[in-house]
């Protein structure tokens, strides 16, 4: 089957493979395929993802402005962020996360209205920090509702031309340094937020028949402090156990049965 990941770090390790210090250390989901799913294979095509609210504003063309600036390499450039191949891709199974809508924070240009994420802004030189102030104005993080409101023109965009599996990674709200015993006068936490929005994906998928690959679930039962190297990242036993879950909800979806049968 062809799997279409469209997320960050978090499915690409997990589907495709993590590497640590130069090496594999988790080699994706075919691992996992071979042994519980004899015969069967995944082709795993990653792309990164800044938002949900920039996936839908692009169309593909990268705008005139940004064609020959100067700009961070992969994972997010300038091409692939207004890449539009997410609604064009066939697709066995289409797999989605909710965390770049929580975690990633993007600008607008003050003139055509694009939306840019500058990715590893501290390292970029003085100059180029200077260009983005004076072009760009940032945007407030995303909201849980508008976030889902977002996920669900996705997913219709998705089924208008092609009917795959779609699943939606939600994320582990197990913040292993959040020690947070009284909240009052405190901002929202990750934690806090990250919850929010899992709860808000469970109505979505209520609401449209989507598979939640429950993340948060995995790593509570098996220990965050084990499993977690930053808030989207984990490690390569962490991969193996979501990739094991994508596994088993391919298989409670019909997946391979209706591939089969193509």
């Amino acid at each position: 089957m062809t799997i279409l990941a469209a997320g960050n770090g978090d499915v690409r390790d997990c589907l495709h493979a993590l590497r640590e210090n130069g090496a594999v250390t988790w080699n994706g989901i075919n691992t996992v395929l071979r042994t519980r799913n004899q015969g069967w294979s995944a082709r795993v095509i990653h792309r990164t993802v800044t938002r949900s609210d920039a996936i839908l504003a692009s169309d593909g063309t990268v705008p005139v402005g940004l064609i020959d600036r100067p700009f961070p390499a992969d994972p997010f450039s300038v091409r692939s962020q207004f890449a539009g191949d997410l609604f064009e891709r066939a697709a066995d199974v289409v797999v989605l996360s909710i965390q770049s809508d929580v975690m990633n924070t993007l600008c607008r240009h003050r003139d055509d209205r694009h939306l840019l994420y500058a990715y590893d802004l501290g390292d970029w030189p003085d100059e180029a920090r200077q260009w983005l102030v004076d072009h760009y104005a940032p945007v407030p993080l995303l909201g849980p509702d508008e976030s889902m409101r977002n996920l669900e023109r996705i997913v219709a965009r998705i089924r208008e031309r092609r009917q795959p599996h779609i699943l939606i990674f939600n994320m582990s709200a197990a913040i292993p340094w959040e020690r947070v015993r009284c909240y009052r006068g405190l901002p929202e936490t990750l934690g806090e937020r990250i919850r929010r929005f899992n709860l808000a994906l469970i109505d979505l998928s209520r609401s449209l028949g989507i598979a939640i690959v429950d993340v948060d679930a995995v790593v509570a039962s098996a220990g965050a402090e084990r499993l977690k190297i930053d808030p989207a990242t984990l490690t390569a036993e962490g991969c193996r156990l979501v990739a094991e879950e994508v596994a088993g909800v391919l298989q409670e979806i019909g997946a391979f049965e209706r591939a089969d049968a193509a």
